[in-house]
């Protein structure tokens, strides 16, 4: 079975231009996430405000982040999208919150296919409003489960290209040992190029 963080490339365009997988979509106010051993998607929770995921929202496959996660994104982009369809994406900017003293990147991006967002390429660029709604939703989205977050300024595209050649390497370093916690073994599942060129 294909894995989705696994078994999928990021891409050939890398570290600005990518392949993300979308866990979920916009619009939702269920909080999926990738089931690490399967590779399938969980519902972690449904969100207890009354508040919605305000893009798309997933991973760039084969990244490690500093939180032991896959990368995350947030994929700008006219439709939801389903949840493990993959889409193509660029880096227009980076929003960092701290959650329970814990550091968590995200990658804003824009969908490359959408003609309404595809000629961003800074995150400054978007409407005022658009990056307030993103940064609003991370701050808001649990306070009723009683946990405070922070979010800190949008940064520029640049940064995030940055955590994503630092998450792509971590992931090439514990690549093996991410297969061998998750039962698989690293010579049988070697990594495969799939791509959608």
């Amino acid at each position: 079975m294909l894995h989705a963080w696994h078994d999928v490339s990021p891409g050939d365009d890398l570290p600005r231009d990518f392949q993300a997988v979308i866990e979920i979509p916009l619009g939702s106010n269920v909080k999926y996430e990738l089931d690490k051993t399967s590779g399938m998607l969980r519902v972690d929770r449904i969100i207890h405000s009354a508040v919605y995921y305000p893009a798309n929202y997933g991973f760039i496959p084969q990244t490690y982040a500093e939180d032991d996660d896959p990368l995350d994104v947030l994929v700008l982009c006219q439709e939801a999208v389903q949840p493990l369809a993959l889409i193509q994406a660029r880096a227009i900017g980076l929003m960092t919150m701290v959650d329970s003293g814990a550091s968590d990147d995200k990658v804003i991006a824009v969908a490359t296919g959408d003609p309404e967002f595809n000629s961003y390429v800074e995150a400054r660029d978007l409407p005022p409003h658009r990056l307030l709604v993103l940064k609003r939703f991370f701050s808001d989205y649990k306070q009723l489960e009683g946990k405070t977050v922070q979010v800190e300024d949008i940064r520029p595209a640049y940064a995030a290209i940055t955590v994503i050649e630092k998450a792509l390497a971590r992931y090439k370093k514990v690549r093996e040992k991410l297969l061998d916690d998750d039962g698989r073994d690293p010579i049988k599942f070697p990594v495969p190029k799939f791509s959608d060129k």
